[in-house]
């Protein structure tokens, strides 16, 4: 089948990407143009796998580019988006025009060129903090962040051109998507870059948050499960664990891991505003379930050993001296 990630370069559609080839299909990555020619984590990738991808540079903000992109696809996997929510307190505009302009003319595009199947990424975000646990697709929105108000605005697109058009879209809402390859900006990261590079006290934000965490193989497998299915067309469907745990106790359980001498301290600067922070997460996953073959394959503490594994040889591409938005 042939397939178009947008995204492509960056941490989960890197891994969705090479996933997806070595499962034979044939896959066109889209990526952000760049005069460096920069493919992100689509460089690391093997040799014999890239040989197998098709790159468009381009920019989701273009529809022009967009639609040329999508020609021909039969499949397109929509992760391209602005996640830091950090960044999104000051430049929220930059937010709407990628995450709900740039979802907008995914959407278009693929009812002008009539594409068979769409995936549209949300996040556990537009739930905000838990009403009730676990949080299944029902659970009502809270735009806790301009973030989180421009993924719901997405999502909500979406679900308009699944009621107006009659068209085959899943909007697919993984929870907390940690491992290889992510971003310092996330929490994990943050702990494990400053626990291998050998500082004694650990910046961290609000300890008492709770998340529901997924390695990325299995976000990525839920993907791929939820395309296989024509039960998830028309569908929100979360990828969860089901399970939560606070920050505070994931940084003491990396500090044992890594360097238990190691403490924490709070940087204020990592705060969120009181009103925008997400108190608990914890999702349901009955649905994927019921609707898929999905199965978590991976355990928190087998999920994070293989993480600290491939940050011991990737931290020279970390700024660890700096508090990442």
């Amino acid at each position: 089948m042939k397939v178009l990630v947008t995204g492509s370069e960056g941490f989960i559609g890197s891994h969705l990407t090479e996933q997806l080839v070595k499962q034979g299909h044939e896959v066109k990555a889209f990526t952000l143009y760049n005069s460096f020619n920069n493919w992100g984590w689509l460089d690391t990738l093997p040799r014999d796998v890239m040989n197998e991808i098709e790159i468009f540079q381009g920019d989701v903000r273009d529809p022009n580019g967009v639609r040329e992109a999508m020609r021909g696809v039969e499949q397109v996997y929509h992760l391209a988006a602005l996640i830091a929510i950090p960044f999104s307190y000051h430049s929220p505009e930059t937010y709407v025009d990628t995450n709900i302009k740039g979802t907008l003319n995914i959407l278009q595009a693929a009812r002008s060129l009539e594409t068979p199947r769409i995936f549209i990424t949300s996040t556990s975000e537009v739930y905000g903090t838990a009403k009730y646990v676990p949080i299944d697709e029902s659970h009502p929105y809270q735009g806790q962040s301009p973030y989180s108000a421009t993924k719901i605005g997405a999502d909500r697109l979406a679900e308009s051109f699944i009621r107006s058009f009659d068209m085959a879209i899943t909007i697919v809402r993984p929870f907390n998507t940690y491992g290889p390859r992510q971003s310092a900006r996330a929490v994990i990261p943050t702990i494990i870059t400053q626990l291998l590079s050998g500082i004694k006290e650990i910046k961290l934000g609000s300890l008492s948050p709770t998340r529901d965490f997924n390695y990325v193989k299995d976000t990525v497998n839920g993907f791929i499960e939820i395309a296989k299915s024509k039960k998830t067309i028309g569908e929100e469907i979360n990828i969860a664990s089901q399970q939560e745990i606070s920050i505070g106790e994931l940084a003491e359980e990396l500090i044992r891991q890594i360097n238990p001498n190691a403490k924490i301290v709070c940087d204020d600067q990592r705060l969120r505003p009181e009103n925008s922070e997400v108190n608990r997460l914890l999702g349901s996953n009955e649905k994927i379930r019921r609707l898929t073959d999905w199965e978590p394959q991976y355990s928190l503490e087998k999920g994070l050993s293989e993480t600290i594994e491939f940050f011991k040889t990737n931290l020279e591409k970390y700024k660890i001296d700096i508090y990442n938005i």
